[in-house]
């Protein structure tokens, strides 16, 4: 008598579909995009987190000036932000700059806390509707941002880069010619 083996069916392993990313992380894109072409050197979004008591949606530095920029899809996520306790206490938020971005019609700019400004996401742009300064006000700072948790943010991001060996980057700035030889130096 012969025994057939007969071999498992194999299984094929099909990955979950990608989730569609939500409206908020959509708008936390655009506000990096967005902090980008105001000349900030350097933004940080969601979901990046570090030890403090904030997680900014999106921040961004330019020239010594904080830019935060709260992502709200939604009215009831605007009407919620009201009960952190780092916006009732201005001097525990971070930004120097402080812009709700939302949808058009989420938050009118009668409703925005003092000194806070308002960005709308349309489909191609986004519209600056209140508290946008031109390019050469920005150190006429309507706060004074929490520098202790911004620090406690970029000291974070930077650590990151260190432990998966990129820190030693930042020193291959542009290349410099030698005063003495006239060569090429890094």
């Amino acid at each position: 008598m012969a025994f057939i083996k007969s071999t498992p069916a194999v299984k094929h392993f099909s990955p979950p579909p990608e989730k569609k990313p939500s409206e908020h992380t959509l708008l936390c894109h655009r506000a990096e995009q967005f902090l980008k072409k105001q000349h900030c050197a350097v933004v940080i979004r969601e979901p990046f987190k570090a030890a403090t008591r904030e997680q900014p949606d999106a921040i961004g530095w330019r020239d010594g000036v904080s830019i935060l920029i709260e992502c709200k899809a939604t009215r009831s996520d605007f009407l919620a932000d009201k009960y952190k306790p780092f916006r009732n206490d201005s001097g525990e938020g971070m930004g120097d700059w402080r812009f709700y971005l939302c949808p058009k019609g989420v938050i009118d700019k009668s409703e925005l806390p003092p000194g806070w400004g308002l960005l709308y996401a349309t489909a191609k742009t986004i519209q600056k509707i209140h508290g946008f300064p031109p390019n050469t006000l920005w150190h006429h700072k309507p706060f004074q941002g929490n520098k202790t948790a911004e620090n406690i943010m970029l000291t974070s991001a930077l650590r990151r880069l260190s432990i998966r060996g990129y820190l030693p980057e930042i020193y291959h700035g542009y290349p410099v010619r030698c005063q003495d030889c006239g060569e090429l130096v890094r």
